[in-house]
């Protein structure tokens, strides 16, 4: 990951500084769990391996950094909305961990999935594990608008399941419409990176005014970061990604650019078509056509067009909260860092 400048620290900078405050309180969080399910978590979570000796690792921790940035953006104090950022992260692993089963992928960050190493039956219950805890987390927050705030999760947890169910359905079907492929993105994404600006801003003291147009930015941000997923999932390298390559290809998911390529009417997409309907494994050499094809029907050109439209209506969102200056440069090169990045 470059380093993108901002008004106030460069994005690395406020990635470490997010860590710093979050990871320690995300940490108190899971070791109130049942000892099975803490040794789970904090092995999905990078903190340890799977016979609990400690290890480096763990995800980018946007959403946190988002949480966090729009409680100053808000003129609030970053470290009061740290029982958010918590709960953002929490469901957000929630997620990941189910949509590992779901999708049988084996690999994240580098390492065995969790139900790849410790069974399908323990990932769905360590999943459920952090769900409850982020709920327990933000009631537990001192905080005048906790009841407001977990009002705000659940809808953004409602979303993302929605969103993940129409993923899946979307397996099924070989008619599946651009718009509707949007909209499941929208949901699965773009919920909950805008509950996490959402919940910044409203443990910040914002206004409601504010906090819609923090939610609106951090929902077209968080379809735009899909997008560029989406992308890598076809493109990305192996060894930056952590992930198989062609990994959604081999599991003829629809994502976006394979959705755009699909409706595009030429004859890359009919022939693309005819490999998505078999039922036999795709080799590699069909793997590497599939890929080829994608990007022959537009999908590829489409998806990055379209992630840059999305940056930009997040990034006037942003403007349009009237943003303290230093938060606000500081969400814009996350921003730009989430949808220009190669993991």
């Amino acid at each position: 990951m470059g380093t993108v400048a901002t008004a106030g620290r460069p994005v690395p900078e406020t990635l470490a500084w997010s860590r710093d405050l979050v990871e320690p309180a995300l940490r108190d969080a899971v070791e109130t769990l049942p000892e099975t399910m803490r040794h789970i978590a904090g092995y999905h979570l990078g903190w340890w391996d799977a016979d609990g000796r400690p290890t480096a690792g763990g995800g980018k921790a946007l959403r946190p950094a988002l949480t966090l940035l729009a409680a100053g953006a808000v003129g609030g104090t970053p470290s009061a909305a740290v029982p958010a950022a918590v709960a953002v992260e929490l469901v957000h692993n929630f997620s990941l961990v189910h949509d590992d089963v779901m999708d049988g992928d084996q690999t994240r960050r580098h390492r065995p999935t969790v139900w790849h190493r410790f069974g399908t039956s323990a990932a769905i219950l360590a999943g459920d594990a952090l769900l409850a805890l982020a709920f327990d987390v933000l009631a537990s927050a001192d905080h005048l608008a906790t009841a407001q705030a977990a009002k705000i999760l659940s809808h953004a947890v409602q979303e993302l399941i929605e969103g993940q169910s129409a993923d899946l359905a979307f397996e099924e079907r070989m008619d599946v419409g651009l718009p509707e492929c949007v909209d499941m993105a929208e949901r699965k994404t773009g919920a909950l990176l805008g509950c996490a600006c959402a919940l910044g801003a409203v443990f910040g003291h914002g206004t409601r005014g504010q906090v819609d147009h923090l939610r609106g930015f951090g929902e077209r941000l968080g379809l735009a970061f899909q997008m560029v997923d989406d992308l890598l999932g076809i493109w990305g390298d192996p060894e930056t990604t952590g992930k198989p390559v062609y990994a959604d290809l081999q599991h003829r998911k629809k994502s976006l650019p394979v959705v755009a390529a699909l409706v595009s009417g030429t004859p890359a997409a009919a022939e693309l078509a005819a490999l998505y309907r078999g039922d036999q494994p795709l080799s590699d050499a069909e793997l590497r056509r599939a890929a080829e094809l994608v990007d022959a029907a537009g999908g590829r050109a489409w998806t990055e067009r379209r992630a840059d439209d999305l940056l930009r209506e997040a990034l006037a969102h942003l403007s349009s909260a009237g943003s303290a200056p230093g938060p606000a440069a500081e969400l814009d090169g996350l921003a730009q860092m989430a949808t220009h990045r190669n993991r």
